[in-house]
């Protein structure tokens, strides 16, 4: 079994933001593969399934970004899963929008909702599919800039990013991280539409 965790926000009003591209990647995840989130668990949305011949709990925790692991820990308990069995999707301020990194391990990079995880479970070492959202223009903050919307030309752009991370995925799951990594993180930068 495969617990797949998006980061993000709860609330209507980060819905379309930088911030929760996790949640809009899981979301994403559910629709490709006919999956509903319906359920409460261990303080997430949950969507469960078969994927490659596996279970997959597709997960949004509803902790806000910062305490992303009071969830991440409370639901890999509850599905009796260690951290080898996880994969967080999240936001990436310092890849280029649209840029896919997927790591079995490593440091949280700064991403507060990682380091949360790190810090709730004890490890670093749990595979992150890191979405790259670039660096805000000169002048704005970045939290400021995180908790914006995309873009239109952002916008028409995710389908093509989304569908990657969709392929990424059923790669991992099916064929290993290894073979994922070597899909996903090749230099693709997607065309955004002026």
């Amino acid at each position: 079994m495969k617990l797949i965790v998006g980061l993000g926000n709860p609330g209507r009003e980060y819905s379309k933001t930088r911030h929760n591209i996790g949640f809009l990647s899981v979301d994403t995840l559910a629709e490709h593969w006919g999956l509903c989130f319906g359920r409460q668990r261990g303080r997430a949305e949950i969507a469960e399934g078969e994927v490659c011949g596996q279970r997959v709990i597709l997960a949004k925790p509803q902790t806000f970004m910062n305490n992303s692991g009071d969830s991440v820990r409370a639901l890999l308990k509850l599905s009796n899963l260690t951290p080898t069995d996880l994969l967080v999707i999240t936001d990436d301020l310092d890849l280029p929008f649209g840029r896919l990194r997927l790591r079995d391990s490593g440091s949280s990079g700064g991403q507060r909702g990682i380091q949360s995880i790190i810090n709730q479970l004890g490890t670093s070492q749990f595979a992150r599919l890191r979405v790259g959202i670039g660096r805000p223009p000169p002048g704005i903050d970045p939290v400021d800039y995180v908790l914006s919307p995309f873009t239109p030309s952002e916008r028409r752009a995710l389908p093509e990013i989304l569908d990657r991370l969709v392929k990424g995925i059923e790669t991992y799951l099916c064929e290993g991280i290894v073979k994922a990594m070597n899909l996903v993180n090749v230099a693709m930068t997607p065309k955004v539409p002026p």
